[in-house]
């Protein structure tokens, strides 16, 4: 990417607790390691008590890597839900404005080269009764990135978001989040990934 052009990466992930949030922070780094002004949004957030987490702790190690992020934490996290279920369930009687998240996204855009959008859970996590986390992807014209776990089951989770990204003719990166069954990975699962797609990309390793 050129600095001077503007980019999202929509961060996803083959289910929820597979470290969406963690990744965030790996390419916040890299990309403000080569110079570029970088930016945070999450459409929503989940299992909010007094404040959202994940928003919250993002927000903050954007503004210390891009002093003109100016965000608050409304702006990075315009929807903000108790309940930790999916957005479509937590938000209860709210509507999920659609238009009023690419508003915001376009505002955030103006404080950075590359704007980190993170999902909630997995692609198919529904957000209104016929869009779906995946679907934002789109909406936002978005580069994804899948982030795949390493425990037992990998392989069928990470194939069958593959194909979902496919199907949509969405662009995409893929990393493996390396901290679940961490002993038994070279073993249980590297030997099929690695025939099917060469040389694996780690999370872990991403400077």
């Amino acid at each position: 990417m050129k600095k001077e052009e503007k980019k999202t990466l929509f961060i996803t992930a083959t289910n929820t607790d597979v470290g969406k949030t963690f990744a965030c922070e790996k390419i916040l780094k890299h990309y403000a390691q080569k110079g570029f002004k970088v930016g945070y949004l999450k459409p929503c957030e989940t299992g909010v008590e007094k404040y959202p987490l994940d928003g919250t702790k993002m927000l903050t190690l954007v503004k210390e890597l891009n002093p003109e992020f100016k965000a608050s934490i409304d702006d990075v996290v315009p929807y903000q839900f108790k309940l930790p279920a999916a957005p479509y369930v937590a938000k209860e009687d709210i509507n999920i404005n659609i238009e009023f998240l690419k508003e915001k996204k376009n505002y955030l855009q103006t404080m950075c080269d590359i704007l980190i959008i993170e999902g909630a859970g997995g692609l198919m996590v529904p957000i209104q009764d016929d869009i779906y986390i995946i679907d934002l992807i789109k909406i936002f014209n978005s580069k994804a990135v899948l982030i795949t776990p390493s425990k037992l089951g990998c392989i069928n989770d990470t194939l069958l978001s593959m194909e979902a990204l496919k199907s949509r003719e969405i662009e995409f990166d893929w990393y493996i989040n390396l901290y679940q069954d961490i002993n038994s990975f070279d073993k249980v699962s590297r030997p099929f990934l690695e025939n099917k797609f060469g040389k694996l990309q780690f999370l872990n390793c991403l400077d």
